[in-house]
């Protein structure tokens, strides 16, 4: 049989699209809040129009979305709930085809593996599947590169677009001192969709995860494992380069949300108005024995904690208060009335983000949090660090943009005679005007 015949064999029989938009990551380096894949763009969001510019390129049997993974159930379902309502902003024809959304993993490898599993499990024929995997926070590339990685895929097993880096590249040693000097027009930087056949790239994943072995991305896995393969007597190839594009930019930092698909630049950006609000949130509970003092969603120990209808997390409720009235959306009282007896004992974690999800759905993005806590004892200090940890875990933030301080009663009032703990909180949102 020869190569020309193997090809035309797979490709026949190659007929089910799969897509997966990896949606997992934290988004730190944005340094607002935000998450990027969910920043406003062209009448949609980041997500919805990466996912929009694969449906308008070729048929997909389904899509599968990577979020953030919470342990704790409910927590974990107000992050679906945000990135849904990303997924679909501002693009009606994304409906037609089915969703997944999966929790991913704790690195970009363990995410795609997750998600090619959930990907056999879903085709009528793995065998005749191609995964087309791409960052959900490249929401440029063009229908053109899709379908070229695809066609390259059917031919080879394995595509990915790159780019020929425009200066010289350079491999230095650990002492920052260069030892080897590359040829340019040999070199190539990579972009997505990374597509490939997806039982053999599934098979790879397998191995690569026992492996012990730190990956980049799945063209490395591939090439590692799948290369040399045989599929129906088609021999997979080493991972096939097609020509990329500048413009098919993933968003990384801030200043890279400044690009859009009308060719606008960051020159272009500059002098855009923003939109900026402030939130001031308040609450106090009473203090009683028996009860947990949680502050922040961290325990602290304690002969007293906080009496409420959730779990009493006094300063978690002032910061939600603070964030939905930046927003006008709304205060904490409206979204969980207090008469509702499945809000008893909730955990102000999950209403926090539940909150805040539909705070950045409406595309405010956080600059900062500062919070005070009156509280007799204990001493709050050596849990500070924890508690600013904790509540930028729950919104996506870097720890920089949020504080919290302790003040005593100075044994006056209430507060000083140790019968309750009050939080005030204080934020600053932007978005565009």
């Amino acid at each position: 049989m020869t190569a020309m015949t193997q090809t035309t064999t797979w490709m026949m029989k190659t007929r089910i699209n799969a897509l997966i938009l990896l949606a997992a990551g934290s988004s730190s380096r944005m340094g607002g809040g935000i998450k990027k894949e969910y920043l406003p763009l062209c009448g949609g969001t980041v997500l919805s129009q990466a996912a929009a510019a694969f449906i308008d390129a070729l048929e997909f049997s389904f899509v599968i979305v990577t979020i953030q993974n919470k342990k704790n159930p409910e927590e974990l379902k107000a992050v679906e709930e945000s990135c849904k309502k990303a997924y679909f902003a501002g693009h009606e024809e994304l409906k037609a085809v089915p969703v997944y959304f999966l929790p991913g993993g704790e690195s970009r490898q363990e995410s795609v593996k997750k998600a090619l599993e959930k990907a056999a499990e879903l085709s009528e024929n793995p065998s005749q599947t191609l995964a087309f995997i791409h960052d959900g926070a490249r929401p440029f590339v063009s229908g053109g590169i899709i379908r070229e990685c695809g066609e390259a895929a059917l031919k080879y097993g394995a595509a990915l677009p790159g780019l020929q880096p425009v200066d010289t590249q350079k491999e230095i040693d650990s002492e920052g001192f260069i030892c080897r000097h590359l040829n340019r027009s040999k070199l190539t930087a990579v972009q997505t969709p990374q597509v490939f056949a997806l039982e053999p790239l599934l098979e790879a994943h397998r191995k690569a995860a026992c492996d012990g072995k730190p990956y980049t991305d799945d063209s490395e896995i591939w090439d590692e494992y799948a290369a040399g393969k045989k599929i129906d007597g088609f021999e997979c190839r080493r991972t096939f380069v097609v020509k990329g594009s500048p413009e098919n930019k993933k968003i990384t930092y801030i200043a890279d949300a400044d690009f859009s698909k009308t060719g606008e630049n960051l020159e272009s950006q500059k002098g855009k108005e923003m939109k900026i609000h402030t939130g001031l949130g308040w609450d106090r509970h009473l203090l009683s024995a028996g009860r947990k003092l949680i502050l922040g969603g961290v325990e602290i120990p304690s002969e007293k904690g906080e009496l409420g209808h959730s779990d009493g997390d006094v300063l978690l409720h002032a910061v939600t208060d603070a964030l939905l009235g930046a927003a006008g959306l709304g205060d904490i009282g409206s979204y969980f009335p207090p008469e509702e007896a499945k809000w008893k004992g909730a955990d102000s974690k999950v209403l926090l983000a539940k909150c805040w999800g539909d705070v950045q759905a409406a595309g405010w993005k956080l600059v900062n949090l500062d919070c005070v806590i009156a509280l007799e004892k204990p001493k709050f200090l050596p849990f500070r660090e924890n508690v600013r940890e904790s509540i930028a875990g729950i919104l996506g933030v870097s720890k920089e943009d949020i504080f919290v301080k302790a003040k005593t009663g100075e044994k006056l009032g209430d507060v000083g005679q140790g019968n309750c703990i009050e939080a005030t909180a204080v934020c600053l949102l932007e978005r565009e005007g």
